[in-house]
């Protein structure tokens, strides 16, 4: 397995990040299971770690990631903390937005959906990062990994209500208002959280921006699955070195 120019990273020195593409199948329950297995073993010799998979329930809780978790033990979490150079964090994808973390002595992974942001995933996040390197929210920088991009996301108004926003209001940040045939919302994933990190005294904020639904030669998109495009789950990965 090699990157190839679907892949996706932030870049950052110290660390091995990344977001892989529509190329390999890393979600058990979108694929071959055997195969799935080996594109793991495979995202582990990049990673010079073992990546973790955890559980992701579309909640708010983070975890620390520990040596005796293995794919079938791995509990339910949204985020993991890494301060181990031999344990990455992985996150799935497929439009949830994936979102990386470094800070001086340690990584972390999100799996943000709308619930997941609302609920507050990437302030505890950060938090659990802060608390497990001693360092400050200035300290880390954050890395927005691609997702349902705001002119294919379309939802209900329990969505606009779960961010604060008003469902009638027009032109609201993250949120745009999508009247006819009926009245239905667009929600910019990244720019909610962008705003959450910045609430969160994140200032380093870089990506965002890539769309899995619209950009279909790209990425894998569960939306996607509807229109007849392949199943799969992307990674979203980040080791120290």
């Amino acid at each position: 397995m090699q990157p190839d120019a679907t892949w996706l990273s932030p870049g950052w020195p110290g660390v091995t990040a990344f977001m892989t593409g529509r190329g390999p199948n890393f979600g058990r329950k979108a694929g071959d299971v055997d195969e799935v297995r080996a594109n793991r073993a495979a995202l582990a010799t990049l990673l010079g770690a073992r990546p973790v998979f955890l559980d992701q329930v579309h909640g708010a809780d983070v975890v620390q990631l520990r040596a005796d978790w293995r794919d079938d033990n791995a509990p339910p979490a949204d985020a993991a903390v890494s301060t181990d150079p031999d344990l990455a964090v992985a996150i799935l994808v497929a439009d949830c937005l994936p979102v990386l973390f470094s800070a001086p002595g340690g990584v972390a992974g999100a799996h943000a959906g709308w619930r997941g942001l609302a609920a507050g995933v990437l302030q505890n996040t950060v938090g659990a990062l802060c608390a497990a390197t001693g360092c400050m929210p200035g300290d880390v920088r954050a890395w927005l990994g691609a997702c349902i991009g705001p002119q294919a996301f379309e939802v209900g108004p329990e969505v606009v209500t779960a961010f604060g926003r008003e469902p009638l209001a027009r032109d609201q940040p993250g949120v745009l208002y999508r009247p006819n045939p009926e009245p239905r919302w667009r929600v910019d994933l990244a720019l909610l959280a962008r705003e959450a990190l910045q609430a969160a005294g994140v200032a380093q904020i870089s990506g965002g921006g890539w769309c899995t639904l619209t950009e279909d030669l790209r990425f894998f998109s569960f939306r996607g699955e509807a229109l007849g495009r392949p199943r799969g789950r992307m990674a979203a990965c980040i080791s120290l070195r």
